[in-house]
Formats: C-alpha cells, sequence, structure tokens
C-alpha cells in the first residue's frame, strides 16, 4: 500500500522548510519530499553574499529564527556583514534539526488527483497519497532567457543558475546579458577567478551601489498576515507604487560591497544598450550592440532574472489542465490554493497574487501561516 499522509509539500527550500514545520506544529500529518536546499547547494556559487540580514529567518512560530542560530552558535551577526550563503545554508539545516523535519530525498515525478485524493509518483516507482499538496516549485524551473539565447552555442552559454564555478573562465572573455545584482555579483566573481574581460550589457543606466533597508518591506507583510488578500484588494495604481518602491530598493540599487570587486581593467558596462545580432563562431561568438559596439566573448552569461511559467513544472503537467494561470501564474486563493481543490502553491509563482516579497525568503513564515491556517479553515 502507497504511504498516505494529510499534507505532502513538494520542494525542500525555505519556503517548504517553513510550511512543513508550521503544518507539523498545528498537528498536521505532514510529509516533505524534495532534495534540501538542493538550488542553494547546487545552483548558487558558494561565496555568494546575501543582500538580506540576520532578522530574515524561516519559522512562522517566531522561536528558530536567523538570530536565535546566531546566538545559539555564538557568533555576532554584525561579524557577517553581508552574510555568506554558506551561512543561510547552516541555519536553514539547523533549523530542520530544530524542527525535526525528516526530508525524503526522493522526487516527485508526476502527481494526479484520480479519485479526491492526490497520488504522487516517485522517481523510484513508489507512491504516496496525500489529502492535501502545497507545491513549493524551485527557482530552476522559471530561469528567464531572450528570444535570440539559442543564436549562442549551447557550450558557450549558461544562465546565471547554471554557472556557479568560474575557475574554467579564468582569463576568458565573458559578455553578461542583464544588469541587476546577479549581473554584477557574477562580474565580481569572475574577476575573482581573473577573467580576462567582463562586458555587462543591459537596457536600463548603471544601477546605483549603495546600502538600503529592507524594512519597509516589514508593514507590507504584516498587512499581509493582518487581512486576508491584501495584495489583490490594493488598486492597480497602488500595487504599481509599491512595487515601484520594491525594485528600487531591490533590482536599481545594488550593494556597494561589490564595488572594489569589480576591477576597473576587467569590467565594462553596456548601459541602454541591447544585443541585436549574434554571430557564432568556432570557440567564441560576436555579440552586436544597438550602439554599434562589437563584442567578442568566449561565453555569454544570462542573468535574465526569472519569469513564472507553471508549465514548466514537469510534476505538474498531468494536472495542469485543472489548474488555471495568467501570464504562467497559478491563480490563487487568498490561502493560496489553486483553481484545483487541495492544491496550494507558495514562493516565487504567488508573487502575482501576494506580492513582490514573496519571491525572497521574507515571506517564508508569512506564507506558512496563511496556507497553514487555510488547511486548517477547510478542515474544519
Amino acid at each position: 500500500m502507497p504511504k498516505r499522509v494529510e499534507l505532502l509539500v513538494i520542494g525542500a527550500g525555505p519556503y517548504a522548510y517553513s510550511a512543513a514545520a508550521f503544518a507539523r506544529d498545528n498537528g498536521i500529518d505532514t510529509h516533505i519530499i524534495g532534495h534540501s536546499m538542493a538550488f542553494w547547494r547546487e545552483q548558487m556559487p558558494a561565496d555568494m553574499f546575501l543582500r538580506s540580514g540576520p532578522d530574515w529567518h524561516l519559522d512562522a512560530g517566531g522561536n528558530y529564527t536567523f538570530k536565535a542560530f546566531f546566538e545559539d552558535r555564538g557568533m555576532r551577526p554584525e561579524d557577517f556583514d553581508p552574510i555568506p550563503i554558506a551561512i543561510f545554508i547552516d541555519y536553514a539545516e539547523w533549523f530542520r534539526q530544530r524542527t525535526s523535519l525528516e526530508v525524503d530525498e526522493r522526487m516527485v515525478t508526476d502527481l494526479t488527483k484520480p479519485s479526491g485524493i492526490f497520488l504522487a509518483n516517485l522517481d523510484d516507482g513508489s507512491t504516496i497519497t496525500a489529502e492535501k499538496v502545497i507545491a513549493v516549485p524551485g527557482m530552476c524551473y522559471f530561469a528567464n532567457l531572450p528570444h535570440w539565447h539559442e543564436d549562442v552555442p549551447p557550450t558557450l552559454r549558461s544562465h546565471t543558475s547554471e554557472l556557479v564555478t568560474f575557475e574554467d573562465l579564468a582569463a576568458a572573455r565573458v559578455a553578461i546579458v542583464g544588469g541587476r545584482q546577479s549581473a554584477y555579483e557574477w562580474a565580481a566573481l569572475l574577476c575573482d577567478r581573473r577573467a580576462e574581460q567582463v562586458h555587462v550589457v543591459h537596457r536600463h543606466p548603471i544601477p546605483e551601489f549603495a546600502k538600503v533597508s529592507w524594512s519597509f518591506v516589514d508593514p507590507y507583510i504584516d498587512q499581509t498576515l493582518a487581512q486576508r488578500g491584501w495584495w489583490r484588494r490594493l488598486s492597480a495604481e497602488e500595487q504599481q507604487r509599491i512595487a515601484g518602491e520594491f525594485w528600487r530598493a531591490g533590482r536599481f540599487t545594488l550593494e556597494p560591497w561589490l564595488v572594489p570587486r569589480l576591477a576597473a581593467q576587467v569590467v565594462t558596462s553596456h548601459p541602454h544598450c541591447a544585443v541585436i545580432d549574434v554571430t557564432p563562431g568556432d570557440q567564441d561568438v560576436r555579440l552586436q550592440l544597438s550602439d554599434q559596439t562589437t563584442l567578442i566573448a568566449d561565453h555569454v552569461i544570462f542573468a535574465c532574472g526569472y519569469k513564472a511559467d507553471l508549465s514548466r513544472i514537469p510534476y505538474l503537467r498531468s494536472v495542469s489542465h485543472q489548474v488555471r494561470t495568467t501570464d504562467g501564474f497559478p491563480d490563487l486563493t487568498e490561502g493560496f490554493e489553486t483553481s484545483l481543490a487541495g492544491l496550494y502553491v507558495i514562493g516565487f509563482a504567488s508573487t502575482r497574487d501576494f506580492g513582490p516579497f514573496y519571491g525572497f525568503t521574507k515571506g517564508c513564515p508569512s506564507s506558512a501561516r496563511i496556507a497553514v491556517d487555510e488547511l486548517m479553515r477547510c478542515a474544519a
């Protein structure tokens, strides 16, 4: 007989950890499945830094916070500014241990709902049945690429989520398409590995490099918790205003600790530019820019961010016709439920209905509270 649970959480990153721990704390029989912190461990450079501080954490109960981790380890947060990604991964594992989460490291290959209950097929041939499912699709599924990316030979191109080691690009000529934090941080990492040239190409002006406070997000998260459906009830103008505030801090302003690492003799920015033509060679590629500049690159990195598209999630293909979407995002209720009853989606794919904050770890505790409250509301 297949294993049967009340709640199956598909995914094993920060949002999944938060939701699974809070669900179990509220008496819900919960099973979490996926590779633990896989995106963070395997698709982010080991020596990158976080933009957030120790106030962003995973615990919807408020006990096993990032600050509590620092205290438990006898470390001072001020000694880790910016915070290395390895410290956050250690915190996530500490949180998992403190909350006694046991992660099933198998992968779900297919999800169906044949007779009022979900059936998850796993990569080892076994199955799990669940009354409810919280899906937390990893960011790796949503890598955004320009329409011309296939003009670059596969061996000469990478999205930032694919390129996390840089040793092979020592002495290389690299073009980075994009101009936000990841673009300039990858440029800095390439400088650290002694790349010969790094050209950063983007349509907008060169961003400002300055310290920003993320505290402006706090009242918006509080409002989301206090009022069901708060974000969707805002006018389009108010949503745009808040999103603009978020973009000014999170996208148009980059971290100042990058500046000393962006070697002037290596890194050249090409603002207000786009790639208009690509000519591949045997070992390199020629990029023609809109300002008539020509670049020769040994490798092209796409730092173009992520775009939600639920159709890219392999394990949801069998139920995709039952899940309504808008612009690739699932249409969610005020409690993160999709149009397929019992299937919930949290994390980046929820940002259209809950606001841009839910693409960052800041949204982990509140999304867990909202989703679990909804599960309990439906069960009552």
